[in-house]
């Protein structure tokens, strides 16, 4: 239940004077990129479900009325975390600005001196590696679980496994960005974040619920990235005095 609250005072972070102009950019450019291609991708993933379950024999079609329901939805969950990756991947430098934002907002002090545009566009290119390596990273593991979708009986299984992980991988997204200020490597962030199981898979889970929710879906960057900041300073980072939001 503390990883889900975060979120939600992710949202009164958000509504202090010095910290919604940091959320102006990464929500504009999710409004754009859920525009341009979600209606497409839900299209396609319908047809998709449509042409599986046409090859199902005759005398298993009374499952179709219960495993279209449950196609579509591991269907949007996917085409929703990758959205998120995309979103991602193009707002990352805006988001660690917020981040920072929010940090200094808690605590007082930020990981570092605020940035400037030099320090901004210097950074620039090192973030989206980093940002590309973490989505080819989630494409292995998301290859495994395509496989394992088109394996009768076990695909039920693996719909409820890509759950857990999407709700993991979203949660280790967004709270990469403090931890990225604070210097910390990769590794050292997954380390962090199995430290505390349960607050990183509630927190997770209630991002991806996020992004499934009309309108919410279009500001849940920007709320993820401070919550998961708030996450950061009461939980991840090796200070244990955990400011009020």
């Amino acid at each position: 239940m503390q990883g889900i609250a975060y979120l939600f005072q992710g949202f009164k972070l958000l509504l202090q004077p010095g910290l919604r102009g940091y959320a102006l950019v990464p929500l504009l450019l999710n409004t754009l990129i859920f525009a341009l291609l979600s209606l497409e991708i839900y299209h396609w993933g319908r047809q998709l479900a449509n042409d599986w379950l046409a090859t199902l024999p005759s005398w298993l079609s009374f499952l179709q009325g219960l495993l279209w329901p449950l196609l579509m939805a591991i269907i949007l969950l996917v085409i929703w975390y990758f959205f998120s990756l995309v979103g991602n991947l193009l707002a990352a430098p805006f988001q660690g600005l917020l981040s920072q934002a929010v940090q200094r907002h808690l605590t007082g002090s930020a990981a570092e001196e605020a940035w400037d545009w030099k320090v901004f566009l210097r950074t620039l290119a090192p973030i989206l590696l980093l940002q590309v390596a973490k989505i080819l990273r989630s494409l292995l593991w998301t290859a495994l679980f395509l496989v394992l979708f088109l394996i009768p009986g076990v695909n039920l299984v693996a719909g409820l496994l890509w759950l857990a992980f999407s709700a993991w991988s979203l949660a280790g997204e967004y709270a990469g960005y403090p931890m990225d200020n604070n210097g910390l490597s990769p590794r050292e962030q997954r380390a962090r974040l199995r430290r505390h199981p349960f607050s990183t898979l509630g927190f997770g889970f209630a991002v991806l619920l996020g992004t499934l929710i009309p309108v919410l879906n279009f500001m849940i960057m920007p709320v993820a990235v401070a919550g998961a900041t708030l996450f950061w300073v009461n939980e991840l980072r090796p200070e244990q005095k955990p400011p009020s939001a």
